[in-house]
This record gives structure tokens, sequence and C-alpha cells, in this order.
């Protein structure tokens, strides 16, 4: 069901529909005589499947407790569900709070400028084990955020990033438990901090950096307490910064 209202100078899409047993709330946004896109969002149950995708520069996506200069992360809760995020263009905005346990994210983005704020059951809701995500970028200067499981612990996460562009950075923390995390990445200028941490005894992650570029800087720290890590870097590029870090609960000097 569809219906379109006016309120406070824009048009308001108000859609309500069920797939599965998921019950989502979309509210989509357009201001009057201007590019911008607002997609508003909660969704909550199992194996849903939603696809959104924006075309265009400064466009938004959000939960629905955004007001006027303020922009919450949407709520993605449950378990088997898909998410297929895409947004074309430059200057755009992402925030998500995902509580969701075996689910399968595609995050593209396409253009320049663009921020991706995304956090992953950090109140241990649903383990947030089993997750199969990707992360696809092509552009320059964009800024992407990424933490799964910050207070659980991540079993078995495939996590994938291919980044092409230059003076981009990345930052992901991962509680680990045998999750593994690739990064192919071209461009340079390009900046990575990653922090896999764990407690559990089957902790242990795995971790390879495939990049090319130049001037690039690469923070990793490893620190799973009860298990191993491991790490591989291949890095083909002129001038820049490496420190990688792994700690298993001994005394870090730092780099």
């Amino acid at each position: 069901m569809l219906k379109w209202i006016k309120h406070n100078g824009h048009y308001i899409a108000l859609t309500v529909f069920i797939v599965g047993w998921a019950l989502i709330i979309i509210f989509i946004s357009q201001k009057l005589l201007a590019a911008d896109n607002e997609i508003y969002m909660d969704q909550s149950g199992a194996t849903a499947n939603i696809d959104l995708e924006q075309q265009g520069g400064s466009n938004l996506i959000g939960g629905v407790g955004s007001v006027p200069g303020t922009l919450t992360d949407f709520d993605f809760i449950g378990t088997t569900n898909t998410l297929d995020i895409n947004q074309i263009g430059a200057s755009n905005l992402w925030k998500g709070d995902i509580t969701a346990d075996s689910y399968t994210g595609f995050f593209q983005f396409t253009g320049n400028s663009n921020v991706m704020n995304v956090v992953t059951d950090t109140t241990n809701t649903y383990s947030a084990d089993s997750s199969n995500v990707n992360v696809a970028v092509t552009g320059a200067s964009n800024t992407l955020t990424l933490n799964q499981a910050t207070s659980a612990a991540a079993a078995t996460l495939d996590l994938d990033w291919i980044i092409q562009g230059s003076n981009n950075t990345i930052t992901s923390s991962i509680n680990i438990d045998g999750a593994t995390n690739y990064m192919d990445i071209d461009g340079s200028d390009n900046t990575v901090t990653y922090t896999g941490t764990g407690v559990n005894a089957s902790s242990g992650g795995y971790m390879w950096l495939d990049h090319t570029g130049g001037s690039r800087t690469l923070n990793i720290t490893q620190a799973s307490t009860l298990n191993n890590d491991w790490v591989k870097i291949t890095s083909n590029g002129s001038n820049g910064t490496f420190c990688v870090d792994q700690n298993d609960q001994g005394t870090s000097t730092g780099c």
C-alpha cells in the first residue's frame, strides 16, 4: 500500500508491507524542486529480502526516528535476512544498526565523498554469527565504517571489501570468532584501520589485505586472547605507513 502525503513542504510516501515474517516500514521523502532523496526504514523479522537503491547526489538512508537535522540509524532486526544497499552518486549517507544472525549484506557505492556508518548487533541479541557481508566501492574520498559484534562474537563472519579509488578511509572493528576479513584495495592515499578482538577459546581471525597504490596508511590490530590470529598483506606502491600489532594478552608497545 502506497500513500503520498504533504508535510512541511515535502511529499512523503508511506509504504507498509509484509515479507515472510518481516514487518517493514519505509518512509521515502523527496524535497520539492530538489534532487535529494531520503529513505527512512525500520525492519523487524526473519527471512526478509530488502533491496534499496538511490541514484544521484546527497541522498540519505536512515531510521524512521529521523527528524530534520538529525539522521538516526535504520534498524534491521532478525535472522537469515538479506540486505542490498546501492547508492550511486556523490555525497550520499547511510547509517544502519543491524541486529542479525546469519544475514547477507551487499553494500555498494559508486561515486565520491560518500559515508557509510554501520554497526552490527552491539548488544549481542542474536550473536551476529555466520554473516556474509560484501562492501564494494568505486570512487574517491569515501568514509566507510563497519563494526561487527562489538560486544558479541562474530563466529564464522565472512567480510569482503573491494575498494577502487583514492583517498578512501576504511575503519572496521570485529569481535572475532573464526571470522575472515578480506580487503582488495586499488588506489593511492587510502587509509585502513582494522581492529580484531576476541575472548572465546574458538576465537582466531584471518585477515588478508591485497593493496595496490602509493602513500597508503595501514593500521592493523589483532588481539584474540585465547587463540591465534593470521594476517597476510600484499602491497605494491611507494610511500606509506604500515602498523601491524598482534597482541595475545601481552604488553603492547604499539607502532
